[in-house]
């Protein structure tokens, strides 16, 4: 079954350097900020987010600021085209942090005259009330947990809003935000076609211009796998997940929503900017705790414990706690493994170093796989095996 996105950014389509490596040069960046703390964890959440009593947000916004102007030292010179405040909860930030940061990734890089800057937000009433603020700092798309419009569903889901919080908050944040986008969870243990139709039909009459649609997935490490383990969880049925990912489709595809990704919809012109730079494999500058980067062909990661990557920032001034250099098979790899998300595939002179070319025409033959016009794509047939497609075609990288 479709996996559950992680990454959406730039325009530019993926191509390679001489030397058999993505191009970087000359193409857009994004930058990821990741807030780590949640007010609760949720049972099937294995993102990095960590609860704590408190929080010292003058003290978080300063270490920001310092990972930040690292990252600038290290990757300078090329305009930010889109950030991302991820979590955890970016909406339990204070706007000041917010407006903050944007204002240094101003200073050190300069933003793009159309800079996408999309914060994630929970949809309670306290974080709503930041909206207005949130927009007054820079923010000018908002990316909403609502996760569900039914009050025993996300009761099950372990979410500390109930339905009409959520709309009220999705309702302010179109007040206050240029483009919002909210997130629902579906094939749900006993959901069914009809109740799921349902509420997908009445997500997509509130008009947003972009949808994230998850199947309900049973992560590693998360409450929900213990639960699992013991019996007292049971995945869905994949025949009929399925079936719920094709009316998922058929329906946005019907209210001019297409997927551009697996599990992201959006009407032309209003897909996630800064994700589509994760998938085109653009560069992309990473801060804050457990944050991934790309740039140029050197691969980052921050430490994931808040505390660690603090002793880290003192200790070296940056969170980094891995930094390696990748070789141009394993650009490639990345590039085919991420491109091919996308409803647009991946340009084929770009990952054909890493191709199986024999399982892509026996797949193609299937028709899991299509070409045209230099570029590979996975039809809406293939999308629901994509996870075996790729360990079918993509080879393992020279060491």
């Amino acid at each position: 079954m479709p996996a559950k996105a992680g990454i959406p950014g730039g325009e530019e389509r993926g191509r390679l350097s001489p030397a058999g490596a993505p191009a970087f040069a000359g193409a857009t960046t994004a930058l990821y900020i990741h807030w780590p703390f949640c007010v609760s964890k949720c049972p099937y959440c294995d993102f990095n987010s960590h609860v704590r009593e408190s929080v010292d947000q003058s003290a978080w916004r300063e270490a920001l600021l310092r990972d930040l102007a690292w990252e600038a030292e290290a990757f300078p010179g090329r305009p930010i085209t889109s950030i991302f405040f991820g979590g955890g909860t970016p909406s339990l930030m204070e706007p000041a942090t917010v407006a903050a940061l944007i204002e240094a990734a101003r200073g050190h890089w300069g933003l793009a005259p159309d800079a996408e800057i999309t914060l994630e937000a929970n949809p309670s009433s306290v974080e709503a009330a930041r909206f207005a603020d949130l927009a007054a700092a820079g923010v000018n798309r908002v990316s909403l947990g609502l996760q569900s419009l039914d009050d025993d569903a996300l009761h099950f889901l372990g979410r500390a809003h109930g339905a009409a919080e959520g709309l009220a908050a999705l309702e302010t944040a179109q007040a206050c935000f240029g483009r919002v986008s909210f997130d629902l969870i579906y094939a749900l243990p006993g959901q069914s076609e009809t109740a799921w139709a349902a509420d997908l039909g009445r997500a997509l009459g509130f008009g947003t211009g972009h949808l994230s649609l998850y199947q309900l997935t049973i992560e590693p490490g998360t409450r929900f796998a213990a639960m699992a383990a013991r019996g007292a969880l049971e995945p869905r049925d994949p025949d009929e997940a399925a079936a719920l990912y094709e009316l998922t489709q058929a329906m946005t595809e019907g209210a001019g929503l297409p997927a551009y990704e697996i599990s992201n919809h959006a009407r032309p012109g209003e897909e996630s900017r800064h994700n589509l730079a994760y998938w085109r494999y653009r560069p992309y500058l990473g801060v804050g705790p457990g944050a991934h980067g790309r740039r140029g062909g050197t691969a980052t990661q921050r430490h994931r414990k808040p505390e660690n990557w603090l002793a880290a920032l003192e200790r070296n001034g940056h969170g980094i706690c891995e930094e390696t250099e990748l070789s141009a098979g394993e650009q490639a790899s990345e590039a085919l493994l991420m491109g091919l998300r996308l409803s647009e595939g991946v340009e084929i002179a770009a990952v054909e170093s890493r191709l199986d070319l024999g399982a892509v025409e026996r797949l193609e033959g299937h028709g899991l796989l299509a070409q045209g016009d230099g570029r590979l794509i996975v039809t809406p047939a293939g999308r629901l095996l994509l996870d075996g497609i790729l360990a079918e075609i993509v080879t393992s990288p020279s060491p």
